[in-house]
């Protein structure tokens, strides 16, 4: 029998073709991972979700809040029942070619600030509810809502208006809702033991306020955006289904020791539930450069 045995030459073609082969491979695999510095194109996905976003937000119908779900690769409204059939195709027509991204959903009750006549802090002839008790340079202020304090410009404890609390230092809505109350009493307590942070969806949470005492729910979404059946805009809220109700406004969201949020508005009661959306809180700290403590 004899052998085969390899030449010079053949094993130089052969080393040359391996050469070739590994040279191709080193080519697709850099084609195949970007550099560090290499620009990355956003998703068709990411795209439309955006245009349908905006549209949502030009639209003109009230009554709703919105969010982005990526994961679903939908932005997700919640329309209240105030919002007619016509209004909600408004919204898909709005969306036009890219409506496949849309998803609507409804929910009882009117989306409305949770403001109401009548304890806890008062101011004019409305009453809303203490958020955080927040200290800056020594001295002491608490959060409450906006939409609050864009109403009255001194804060009682009781409903006759004889024991001051303190006095409007700042206020933010629509867009934000948020603002600050200056203690002027000084005989009131204002504890504290709370840490401010960043709520997560599926968190456990409770929401305290003055008409209906404390409720707990779960928090359904973030960086959601509603549209209140008075046309006001406020961005950046946190969305549950902790039911509240008029009064509670200002009242504060929380999880243990957590401050999370200040309690904006929303629809439904305590009775057959709802829908409620809360201003995070890490965001009214640092507009005013306050602290809880």
């Amino acid at each position: 029998m004899r052998t085969m045995r390899t030449t010079p030459t053949t094993a130089r073609r052969a080393r040359g073709r391996l050469l070739a082969v590994a040279a191709a491979l080193a080519a697709a695999t850099a084609l195949a991972v970007p550099s560090a510095g290499a620009a990355v194109t956003p998703s068709a996905d990411a795209a439309a979700l955006a245009r349908v976003s905006d549209s949502v937000e030009f639209s003109g119908v009230g009554g709703i809040a919105w969010h982005t779900d990526p994961a679903s690769g939908k932005v997700v409204v919640t329309a209240d029942s105030t919002v007619s059939p016509a209004a909600l195709a408004k919204l898909g027509k709005a969306a036009g070619g890219d409506a496949a991204h849309l998803r609507i959903e409804r929910t009882s009750g009117a989306f409305t600030p949770l403001l109401s006549a009548g304890a806890a802090i008062y101011g004019g002839s409305y009453r809303c509810s203490l958020g955080f008790n927040v200290v800056k340079g020594g001295v002491y202020y608490f959060l409450t809502a906006g939409h609050c304090g864009n109403i009255a410009s001194t804060w009682y404890t009781n409903s006759a208006h004889t024991t001051v609390a303190g006095s409007t230092v700042s206020s933010s809505f629509p867009g934000t809702d948020y603002a600050l109350v200056r203690y002027t009493n000084t005989s009131l307590s204002h504890p504290g033991g709370y840490t401010a942070a960043n709520a997560f969806v599926g968190e456990a949470v409770k929401r305290t306020g003055s008409t209906t005492g404390t409720h707990s729910g779960t928090v359904t979404a973030l960086n959601a955006t509603v549209r209140y059946s008075d046309g006001s805009t406020v961005r950046g809220l946190i969305q549950t289904n902790v039911c509240a109700e008029g009064g509670d406004s200002g009242g504060p969201l929380y999880d243990g020791s957590k401050a999370l949020g200040l309690t904006s508005g929303g629809s439904g009661n305590c009775t057959s539930g709802g829908t409620t959306f809360f201003q995070p809180v890490t965001a009214a700290a640092a507009a005013y450069g306050v602290s809880l403590y």
